[in-house]
């Protein structure tokens, strides 16, 4: 009896080494496997940084760890999955719990999730990057920084304005930056006191300055618009070679300038608003 008895234990113990070395065996392969997704991916993510890194689509750079995290994750969940399963785990008990978590988990994570997904929106899109010049919801700055949550401009008056981008990728962007050219459209005004040789010339004068002016496509227009309340209105459209804000700001000054110049050395009167009162005389 007792031999039986010590025959059963060692049977036992046989049965559970061999038990212990086929776990740590099949475990050794998962992880092997692992470490070879783990590699391919590293591989993946090199080759496509190195492809998105150049030009427009090198803001998308920084997505490219995250696309990876996911892959890793994904075979991190298969691996374990599949180990499990072989070792009488039942799948779909799993997936049911992974699926109630991740529920759980997109619920708290709503409006991170759709940030994101306005991130990825916005660089796909390339609706701005960094640097550019924008003007979203009112809203107007230069871009400085896009992260995963959010975009942030530099205004003006040199605050700060964060933009969630899950907004900003369901709302009207402009960007300023990408005009090709910037508009000069200005009205210049002259009394009702201004002849009629002295109103050409006014003309005459304004596309002199704009013809001369390297700074501006010549494909500009001058003309009498209007005669408003106090003035003969003269309107100037014109475009400049450069969006670049500041640039714009500079060139439209001198034109400016040198119309006011010319205008006093030709004894042209800009008009300025002005009331006429009539004094009835008493009997």
């Amino acid at each position: 009896m007792i031999n039986e008895i010590y025959d059963f234990s060692d049977k036992v113990e046989k049965l559970l080494t061999a038990l212990k070395i086929k776990f740590i065996f099949e475990l050794i392969i998962v992880f092997i496997i692992g470490v070879v997704c783990f590699k391919l991916i590293d591989m993946f993510d090199t080759h496509l940084k190195a492809k998105l890194s150049s030009g427009k689509n090198s803001p998308l750079t920084r997505f490219v760890p995250i696309l990876s995290n996911i892959f890793k994750g994904l075979a991190v969940f298969f691996l374990l999955a599949s180990f499990l399963q072989s070792h009488g785990y039942s799948m779909s008990s799993l997936i049911a719990g992974f699926g109630i978590t991740g529920l759980a988990v997109g619920f708290a994570a709503q409006k991170t999730i759709a940030n994101v997904f306005g991130t990825l929106g916005i660089l796909s899109d390339h609706s701005y990057q960094l640097g550019d010049y924008i003007s979203v919801n009112g809203h107007e700055g230069t871009v400085e920084e896009i992260n995963m949550r959010s975009t942030k401009i530099r205004s003006m008056d040199n605050s700060v304005i964060i933009l969630p981008n899950d907004i900003v990728s369901g709302t009207i962007i402009k960007n300023i930056s990408a005009m090709k050219r910037r508009r000069i459209f200005e009205t210049f005004g002259v009394t009702y006191d201004t002849n009629d040789e002295k109103l050409k010339r006014a003309v005459s004068i304004l596309e002199e300055i704009l013809a001369s002016n390297s700074d501006i496509h010549k494909d500009f227009i001058v003309y009498v618009e209007t005669l408003s309340a106090s003035s003969i209105d003269i309107k100037v459209s014109a475009y400049t070679k450069t969006n670049v804000y500041a640039k714009y700001l500079k060139i439209k000054e001198n034109v400016i300038l040198e119309a006011v110049r010319r205008f006093r050395e030709e004894g042209i009167d800009f008009a300025f608003p002005s009331t006429t009162v009539y004094i009835a005389k008493g009997e």
